[in-house]
């Protein structure tokens, strides 16, 4: 039985990927930290496809956790397979760096950061065994060019962009392909403390853009027709930066 790991898939554009995914006819295996009525409302939508869908509940950041219940999965799964992970969980926390509390730094590096290299650890050696896997790392605009008040962010998601190059290279040869897409202003619950007059007057498609848009690459991604590209960094933004 073949799966697809999402994590942070109880929202927005995590719960996107489910569907999406469910659609190419994996079953998923939905993690979510804390709101479990959204992540039960994205369960429902993945088995209208036909498939199963699972919730696996913990904080990515915390390796205890991710070793429990992702590791938990897999020892009691032989059966299954995990042929794709998407690492999707992340929180911003904005402030400019003099005011920023060591807290706020730790947080949001741990939940893109320390989340990519827990999860992806424990996920790409099963892949390594079956010499298949599709790996995609959704990042950011922050982490390609910075963004002012977001230094915690920019870095995090900058660290998961050189993580994404640098596995990309020891795994190819395995079949398993590690690739990342950088959203810009998408609407989300992420964003919606964000000034969306304002900002999309910057954006050259003048609208912020929808998280099926995000879901529909990571799809392409995550598919054998995206046997040939590993390592890159797909921007997804209207134009803002390239």
């Amino acid at each position: 039985m073949k799966y697809a790991f999402v994590t942070g898939g109880s929202r927005g554009i995590g719960r996107a990927v489910c569907i999406k995914l469910a659609e190419q006819g994996y079953h998923i295996l939905i993690n979510y930290k804390s709101n479990e009525a959204e992540a039960k409302i994205t369960q429902a939508l993945v088995r209208e496809k036909g498939v199963d869908a699972e919730l696996l509940p913990f904080d990515v950041s915390d390796k205890a956790a991710v070793d429990a219940m992702l590791g938990g999965w897999i020892e009691n799964n032989k059966d299954k397979v995990i042929e794709v992970l998407v690492n999707n969980a992340g929180i911003r926390q904005d402030a400019l760096l003099m005011w920023m509390t060591d807290e706020q730094w730790k947080s949001v590096l741990g939940s893109s950061l320390d989340a990519f290299y827990y999860v992806t650890r424990l996920v790409v050696t099963g892949m390594l065994t079956k010499r298949y896997g599709r790996i995609v790392n959704v990042v950011s605009l922050s982490g390609l060019k910075g963004m002012p008040g977001q230094t915690n962010y920019s870095a995090a998601k900058a660290g998961v962009i050189g993580a994404t190059k640098a596995l990309a290279q020891e795994v190819a040869r395995r079949g398993v392909t590690v690739n990342a897409v950088a959203p810009g202003f998408i609407r989300t619950d992420m964003t919606h403390d964000l000034n969306e007059a304002e900002l999309k007057s910057l954006i050259p498609m003048q609208r912020f853009g929808e998280p099926n848009e995000v879901a529909d690459a990571i799809a392409f991604l995550a598919s054998p027709k995206a046997s040939y590209i590993t390592g890159s960094v797909l921007s997804i933004n209207g134009g803002l930066y390239s």
